[in-house]
This record gives C-alpha cells, structure tokens and sequence, in this order.
C-alpha cells in the first residue's frame, strides 16, 4: 500500500467493457500492484465486482503489453482488462 494516491488509467474491452458500460475512466488508487489494483476495484461492488471477479479468467496489459498481476503499477500507468481471446 501507498502513502499517496497514483492516478491510473484503466481501460476496459470486450465483455468486461460491456458490463462495466465504460471503455475507459481514471482512478486514483494506493495500490502498488495489478492485482492490488483489482482487489480495489472489486471492493467497490458492482459493476466491478462481477466483472473483474477473482474467479474469472483476465489478461491484463500495462502500457500495452502483457504483464502478470504481480506487475508493480506507476502514477499515470494504462492499465487494461480483457477475457482471454479464443479463435475458431
């Protein structure tokens, strides 16, 4: 946990940018990490906490590239959630 505030802009895709109804917002948030940053947002209920729950498979990219949940999160960061992609 921070001592201030970062600002983060999370951007949202597919499935999850249609049941959070936004493509993108900013945040400001203590966390130090992606999955920090996830627990936060959940902890705001819904719509968060359907569609970023725990259970559910999400990639995550920071300034557009594919990183773990562990990834350590920066002020002014692009964080972005989407499902796994699947080809047929």
């Amino acid at each position: 946990m921070r001592s201030s505030p970062l600002k983060v802009n999370i951007k949202y895709f597919a499935s999850i940018r249609e049941s959070m109804a936004r493509a993108e917002e900013t945040v400001e948030t203590y966390a130090s990490s992606i999955e920090a940053l996830r627990a936060e947002l959940i902890a705001k209920g819904a719509p968060y906490a359907q569609s970023l729950a725990k259970e559910k498979a999400i990639r995550v990219a920071l300034n557009q590239e594919l990183v773990s949940t562990e990834t350590t999160i920066q002020d002014g960061d692009e964080v972005a959630f989407f499902p796994p992609v699947t080809g047929g």
